[in-house]
């Protein structure tokens, strides 16, 4: 491996038995480009001159990646004190409004769990157990409504078929402007 300049970019250059030459750009920002054992650095150079405009527009989106990464991450983190807020309030709720739309399903269910989960907002086992995500009490109410009612119905539909979101419809009729808004804003 060789470190090579190139106007104000430091590149990485990796010579191998390759036929052609390739540029990366990593997530860190660095520039990588690969090329075969005998070529020259004067055609290394011209191949950087062609693709500059190419390098330039990639950096961009790189940056603009990790400040909306950073963005997001600045957002979702929450301290461990709003966690065991938001968990003792959605004891009271959540258990109430399933309680409510379960009586109205016609549905029973097992054990109501309450956890700070990272990728779910609900899930229902096979034997009726319930589990939430407690953030869903940071969420508009139709918000965790639409999660109960997506979870109660798996008591009569275990999987995601049209049947399964009919039972959905039955009981939200527009559950299709929630989820679209939960998939928008529930990141």
């Amino acid at each position: 491996m060789e470190e090579m300049k190139y106007k104000n970019y430091d590149i990485e250059l990796i010579r191998s038995r390759r036929k052609t030459i390739a540029i990366e750009i990593h997530p860190d920002l660095s520039i990588r480009v690969r090329a075969p054992l005998r070529m020259p650095q004067y055609r290394i150079m011209e191949f950087l001159e062609e693709k500059e405009h190419w390098i330039d527009l990639h950096l961009e989106k790189m940056r603009q990646r990790q400040e909306s990464n950073a963005d997001q991450t600045s957002r979702i983190s929450i301290s461990e004190e709003e966690i065991k807020q938001l968990t003792e309030l959605a004891k009271e709720v959540i258990p109430q409004r399933v309680a409510f739309f379960a009586a109205q399903m016609g549905v029973n269910y097992g054990r109501i769990t309450i956890r700070n989960q990272k990728t779910r907002w609900g899930s229902c086992s096979q034997a009726g157990n319930l589990n939430f995500n407690c953030r869903l009490m940071k969420m508009p109410p139709e918000v965790l409504d639409y999660v109960v009612v997506h979870e109660l119905c798996h008591r009569k539909q275990m999987n995601h078929s049209r049947a399964f979101w009919e039972e959905v419809e039955k009981v939200l009729p527009d559950y299709r402007v929630t989820r679209q808004w939960l998939k928008q804003n529930g990141r």
